[in-house]
């Protein structure tokens, strides 16, 4: 081993509201903020959202304007984190599968809400 993750780091246009939508959407606080950056943790998992003007959107499946990065996010009850994480401001995309839906947060970043079947 090299080195150990220690953010996962997502570019956006406003990193305090992106930060705010996945600290509700993941239960984790904000536990660093400054000028363009906010830091959200549960003591196991750090993202970091860092402002980035002049950011190409994502657009899910678009080959000319890639994910990039998404995250996986693991749930008992599909139909009610569906609706939580709308609430929230993310938007159901086209596809998925049996066990996952694909949604973009309110920074068009494309993550999954994954469950069993």
């Amino acid at each position: 081993m090299i080195g150990r993750l220690y953010n996962l780091v997502i570019d956006c246009p406003d990193p305090p509201a992106l930060a705010g939508f996945y600290s509700e959407l993941l239960g984790m606080p904000v536990v660093h903020k400054r000028e363009g950056w906010v830091v959200i943790s549960d003591d196991r998992v750090r993202i970091a959202f860092q402002v980035a003007p002049g950011l190409h959107q994502p657009h899910w499946p678009d080959p000319e304007r890639p994910q990039q990065m998404h995250l996986d996010v693991m749930v008992d009850d599909p139909d009610k984190a569906e609706a939580a994480a709308v609430a929230l401001g993310a938007k159901r995309l086209p596809g998925g599968g049996a066990d996952f839906r694909v949604f973009e947060d309110p920074a068009g970043h494309p993550f999954c809400l994954v469950f069993e079947v």
